[in-house]
């Protein structure tokens, strides 16, 4: 079981390239969320790629220097607060697997050991209170893979909305299954692919919930494409813009 720091006064945020690509809002939200616990949040613009599409497609040697790049840019001792569990899980378990017998790992081990996933963080680190000013609303929430047996972040994401006193979290069957996206998986067997994803929109759109939310932007962007393909105006939102509208702090 992971042992979680006392709460710090400042922090490093890494947002993802597909937050940076896709929802920079996401980020931002995430950082006012963040900010509303008290904390200077530092966001290093040099920030890329986590390694992990090269990791899981066996490119280890490239992964490695992704990930030194990547640890360089946060030499201070501040947690690394990370918008999305499948770069978590990278970050925190999988660069120690890298390393693993090299004579960088001491150092490598260290770093993983400052990375937390958002809600992970506002949780178990923050100790987050919401106060919810909105109306009755419902909710379904999807979870990636790799959040929810690598970083086990699924209970610290329902913590969060279990807070939010007007808003009905909806279970979705088999809400434990894979929605097709999984990095290159998606493009190596694209089939395969539109299969698993369609069992999600199917099971997301059988609830009835008035809001799709996740806290990771591959399973949203590829769950939200299949609902556009399919020609339907459902849309997943991400976790951090959905809480902080409603506790009042959207800008």
């Amino acid at each position: 079981m992971r042992i979680y720091p006392t709460k710090p006064n400042k922090v490093y945020f890494y947002a993802t390239c597909l937050v940076d690509m896709f929802d920079p809002d996401a980020g931002l939200n995430a950082m006012r969320l963040m900010e509303n616990e008290g904390l200077e949040v530092i966001f290093v613009e040099k920030q890329t790629c986590c390694g992990q599409p090269a990791y899981t497609t066996g490119y280890d040697d490239e992964a490695k220097k992704i990930a030194l790049s990547q640890i360089a840019l946060f030499p201070e001792q501040y947690p690394v607060v990370v918008l999305s569990g499948s770069c978590g899980g990278m970050m925190h378990h999988h660069y120690q697997r890298l390393f693993k017998g090299d004579k960088q790992e001491s150092s490598v081990n260290q770093f993983c050991d400052r990375v937390f996933e958002l809600t992970e963080f506002l949780v178990n680190v923050c100790r987050t209170k919401l106060t919810d000013k909105g109306e009755q609303s419902s909710v379904v929430m999807h979870t990636s893979c790799a959040a929810r047996r690598e970083m086990n972040v699924h209970v610290t994401a329902t913590q969060l909305l279990d807070q939010l006193d007007n808003v009905e979290l909806k279970k979705q069957a088999y809400e434990e299954e894979c929605c097709g996206f999984g990095g290159t998986f998606s493009v190596k067997h694209p089939n395969i692919s539109q299969a698993m994803v369609e069992d999600k929109t199917k099971h997301i759109e059988a609830v009835g919930a008035d809001t799709l939310v996740s806290a990771d932007w591959g399973c949203l962007l590829n769950i939200n494409g299949a609902y556009e393909y399919q020609g339907k105006a459902i849309r997943g939102q991400h976790i951090a813009s959905f809480i902080i509208e409603r506790i009042g702090g959207a800008h």
